[in-house]
């Protein structure tokens, strides 16, 4: 039976990658992300590769954009029954210096697009009595970053809303967790070493495995979550980090 899953910032980095993985496991994909272009070459790189792919520009914090893009999903690949929220973006900078903006911005897109992408597509997964949600939050939720109140907050409410929604639709056939990323090569992960957020060898000597985890160490978790033989574990939040938070 192929799934529809849906990938929010799925055009690159570990959505990118989740995206690759859902799909080479048998599931259509479509992927979302604010910049069209990048979501159609993601997605045409998943059907040059063998699979099924749609690639839809959506800007997930916009209730209205989410609304549309999940229409195009179920006209063009059937109803979703995976979602995995891994949109996000990460502003650095002393907290005194945060612009009330800026923090709104930042969990618009990574909080609140949860919010939105979850509550349209829920409908979907009751109706068929099975689905399944993966929120890809964060390991700074553990113990913070100076300097990214907005960013470290935001994946903080997304591991809450995860354990809310794991309560509400266990019932329903439907699971969902939380998967902390660690330290992974990413481009978001290259802005924060650029801006001086982090030191990159003193975060590999911070890891018990030695080394930086790439985007599939995500993408392999994932599809583990949203397969059949996850079905009993929901509200969890898995870390996927290299040890450096156990």
């Amino acid at each position: 039976m192929t799934r529809t899953a849906i990938v929010t910032g799925g055009a690159s980095g570990i959505g990118a990658a989740i995206g690759r993985r859902l799909a080479a496991d048998g599931a259509a994909v479509a992927v979302f992300d604010i910049n069209d272009a990048a979501a159609g070459a993601a997605a045409a790189a998943i059907r040059a590769d063998g699979g099924t792919a749609l690639g839809v520009g959506v800007d997930v914090a916009d209730r209205s954009a989410v609304e549309a893009g999940v229409a195009d999903v179920r006209s063009a690949l059937g109803g979703p029954a995976i979602l995995v929220n891994c949109a996000g973006v990460t502003v650095s900078g002393p907290f005194l210096e945060l612009e009330p903006e800026t923090w709104n911005r930042v969990l618009a897109t990574n909080l609140t697009s949860a919010f939105h992408c979850c509550q349209v597509v829920l409908p979907d997964m009751v109706a068929a009595g099975w689905g399944r949600i993966v929120n890809i939050s964060s390991s700074s939720t553990h113990s913070g970053v100076p300097g990214m109140a907005a960013y470290v907050s935001s994946k903080s409410g997304m591991n809450g809303l995860t354990k809310v929604l794991a309560l509400e639709f266990g019932r329903y056939g439907i699971t969902v967790n939380t998967v902390p990323p660690g330290f992974i090569e990413t481009p978001m992960m290259r802005e924060a070493l650029d801006n001086g957020v982090f030191d990159l060898d003193r975060q590999v000597a911070g890891t018990p495995v030695g080394r930086i985890g790439q985007p599939e160490d995500i993408a392999a978790t994932c599809a583990f979550l949203v397969g059949e033989e996850a079905g009993y574990i929901t509200g969890q939040t898995v870390g996927v980090n290299g040890g450096r938070n156990t």
